[in-house]
């Protein structure tokens, strides 16, 4: 088979990772677990459906030819939940992909060990329906319960003939070291702004935002809204507010309005980060002061995210960090330098 892969060439801005798959490919030594690791919305799915495509392929030409059926199914989602591949060799997992009536159980904080015994273990008992390659994605999968990581780990280490696992994380941190041991690491690197400006403009959306969203696709789509903008916007104006509030109750109220969703709340955070961070940068040279406290403010803002992903609730991880913003002092931050 040739080397090329056309299912590959929607994944942008990923050379080193895609042309490490395609060798891989090429030489047919092909890792039984690969861990995708890097920021969200950079391509990772679609490098994992790309590579899945690659693996199911039914040309004799070239893997991942993009036009055969086994292809075309690979990238297919059902057209209602579990919103997967229709190929079924193509497993994808994750946090909610699967509804109660699967399960037994909603998911809400993370993949449960039922989602893995059920839909991973219970697949992986077989052999390839198609007989090329079985293929499992797990969605986020530093979001796999100490339990869920437990039953995985000795497929994973030892899975059946042609069976492939394709973890994706962006906290890699987060998985337990025998999951690490047991996949080989791939990075993707967040994209650059004029690659996501670029993108934006492919979708009929405003490029401007491409700097605010720090390399991630996904959400530079969501800012590109200018309804989300808004709200982003509102949420980090409270939050830099919050230093000068005679009181944290005070500090509560103008903060008030935040998601539920726990990806929602992160990503409010993710932009406040880097809104603390884009001053930092502003006041370098000019007021070292105030450049210090937007440091100091940018730490208090990972951490909560820290605490976030660590299954903090939001509303306890917002008074969280509103009291540590108040304690970084009283200086007024909402705006650039003149």
């Amino acid at each position: 088979m040739g080397t090329e892969s056309p299912a590959f060439k929607r994944i942008v801005g990923q050379k080193t990772a895609v042309e490490t798959l395609t060798r891989a490919l090429a030489s047919g030594r092909i890792h039984h677990a690969y861990r995708f690791e890097g920021p969200d919305g950079v391509g990772k799915e679609l490098a994992a459906l790309a590579f899945a495509q690659a693996l199911v392929c039914e040309s004799t030409v070239t893997r991942g030819c993009g036009e055969c059926s086994a292809c075309r199914r690979a990238v297919t989602l059902n057209s209602s939940p579990p919103l997967v591949p229709i190929h079924p060799d193509v497993v994808l997992v994750g946090r909610g992909v699967y509804p109660k009536s699967i399960l037994g159980r909603e998911e809400t904080t993370g993949i449960s060990v039922e989602q893995v015994r059920r839909v991973i273990l219970g697949r992986t008992s077989m052999p390839p329906h198609e007989g090329r390659a079985l293929v499992i994605i797990i969605r986020d999968a530093h979001e796999l319960g100490i339990s869920a990581a437990n039953a995985l780990l000795k497929t994973l280490e030892e899975p059946p003939k042609r069976t492939h696992f394709i973890l994706l994380t962006s906290q890699p941190n987060l998985l337990i070291d025998t999951i690490r041991s047991r996949s080989l690491p791939l990075r993707f690197r967040p994209l650059n702004d004029a690659l996501v400006a670029q993108i934006l403009v492919e979708k009929g959306l405003n490029p401007t935002v491409a700097p605010l969203a720090h390399g991630s696709v996904s959400l530079a789509c969501d800012l590109a809204t200018a309804e989300n903008l808004k709200e982003y916007d509102a949420f980090a104006d409270a939050a830099l507010h919050s230093l000068g509030a005679k009181s944290l109750a005070h500090a509560l109220d103008a903060a008030e309005d935040r998601p539920n969703d726990r990806d929602q709340f992160l990503a409010r955070l993710d932009f406040l980060g880097e809104k603390l961070a884009g001053l930092a940068r502003a006041h370098v040279g000019q007021d070292i002061e105030k450049a210090e406290l937007a440091a100091s403010c940018h730490a208090v803002v990972i951490q909560t995210m820290g605490r976030v992903k660590a299954n903090m609730q939001s509303g306890l991880a917002l008074e969280w960090m509103l009291a540590k913003l108040r304690e970084c002092g009283e200086a007024e931050l909402a705006s650039q330098p003149s």
